[in-house]
């Protein structure tokens, strides 16, 4: 029996985890994925095709895998058809590979109009969302008044439910001359997707059970970032769902005992998009050397990245509250020009060092990170596929990032193709 694995973000996303889910799907039978939604953007590069998923887990990708949307996830329906088409022209078969929770809330357009409105509204304390509509389907779904796949399947109860949100969001919907506020359209267009969907719905939490009980292999795959959970990220500044391992459990309905290992994904550096704390940003012209080399634009969005310094402090955080094992270092490549290379290794806040992320994160914002310069390799990595290959100082940074967090390196990505990975046994 192999391990079942939990594959999630150590940084704000952005971390390459579409790379690094798609190579362990190699060895699982099952990728569920957990929570977020279409904010989510995972690239996956194999045999010189790019796959760019939002919903789709990416061992789609993988031939044979079968593939869960869990109650976690909020899923934007017209996304979810537009990906599948995308898998089609391919030649991807989905069909018997790919599942959805009957529990799982949908994103529908007036939760995309409502996420602009309150976005312009709050001026210059914007939150720098996506635009997708996923905080106001998660505020739906957590006031018990949300859409989901379920609702599909009973016609009249589903426009019962959209009447309803009319009354509760007339403020918004009332009056608009947007389209996004139209429930009439809204409600044909799900019903156009009944039969899509129909074959698709199962008790996700129980296959999932089912299939461990049965010896197979489960890897479960997060979105975003553990500094983006809504608990325990940095809050306001962050998304609606837990990006952290205990979004396994509730997203997936699976008990505690059915995860093995948690391998977190870092870049080898630091990226985040949109606004909040970033205590390492380079606002300079290293900082654009940085987006430009590591092709820092977003997925989802098309954003450039604000970039800097690995932060090991932000990275303790993850580790310690997603309980991971090991990491996958991507972007290793990028520092391959860098004559010395910074690592944030305490925060000064008010005159104290810390070599903690505050308990109040909006401090965040406030602190001053203390570096440690080490000697970069000035040596091309990309591409190289054993350890003993990489430079000598390449290595001396990676065990530096590895002891200082207290876990073994598993992979080093050295470029965006499947195969210029380096798989590591044992290196802490």
């Amino acid at each position: 029996m192999g391990k079942n694995r939990v594959v999630l973000g150590c940084q704000w996303g952005d971390e390459g985890k579409g790379k690094i889910v798609d190579l362990f799907a190699a060895d699982a039978d099952i990728i569920a994925r957990f929570q977020g939604g279409a904010n989510a953007g995972h690239t996956i590069i194999a045999d010189d095709t790019k796959y760019m998923l939002h919903l789709i887990p990416s061992g789609i990708i993988q031939p044979d895998k079968v593939c869960y949307i869990g109650n976690g996830v909020v899923l934007d329906p017209v996304e979810f058809r537009q990906e599948l088409d995308l898998l089609v022209t391919k030649g991807i078969n989905y069909t018997g590979r790919l599942f959805v929770s009957p529990a799982t809330n949908l994103v529908l357009p007036y939760h995309k109009l409502i996420d602009a409105i309150e976005e312009e509204r709050r001026g210059t304390a914007s939150l720098g969302t996506t635009g997708r509509g996923i905080g106001p389907a998660y505020v739906d779904k957590f006031a018990r008044h949300g859409i989901r796949v379920v609702d599909l399947f009973t016609p009249d109860r589903l426009r019962q439910r959209l009447n309803f949100q009319l009354s509760i969001k007339a403020r918004y919907l009332e009056g608009s001359s947007d389209e996004r506020a139209d429930l009439e359209q809204t409600y044909q267009m799900l019903m156009s997707m009944v039969e899509l969907f129909r074959p698709m719905v199962v008790d996700v939490s129980y296959r999932l059970y089912r299939a461990r009980r049965e010896g197979k292999t489960i890897l479960y795959e997060g979105a975003q970032g553990a500094m983006l959970d809504v608990d325990l990220g940095t809050y306001p500044f962050a998304t609606s769902s837990n990006t952290t391992t205990g979004g396994v459990l509730t997203g997936l309905g699976v008990g505690p005992r059915m995860i093995d290992e948690v391998v977190g994904v870092i870049k080898a550096y630091t990226t985040r998009v949109g606004t909040g704390p970033f205590p390492t940003e380079l606002v300079d012209q290293i900082g654009e050397q940085l987006r430009n080399r590591g092709d820092e634009y977003g997925t989802t969005t098309g954003r450039p990245r604000r970039c800097g310094w690995l932060d090991l402090v932000a990275l303790r955080h993850a580790i310690r509250i997603n309980g991971v094992d090991s990491i996958a270092v991507t972007k290793l490549d990028v520092l391959d020009d860098r004559s010395e290379i910074k690592v944030c290794i305490e925060y000064e806040l008010d005159g104290q060092r810390l070599n903690q992320v505050p308990l109040d994160l909006a401090a965040l914002g406030h602190v001053k990170p203390i570096y440690e310069t080490l000697p970069g390799w000035q040596s091309e990595t990309t591409g190289l596929t054993a350890f003993d290959s990489l430079p000598t100082r390449a290595r001396d940074y990676l065990k530096f990032v590895a002891d200082d967090l207290g876990v073994d390196i598993c992979l080093v990505s050295t470029g965006a193709k499947r195969e210029e990975t380096i798989t590591v046994q044992q290196q802490s």
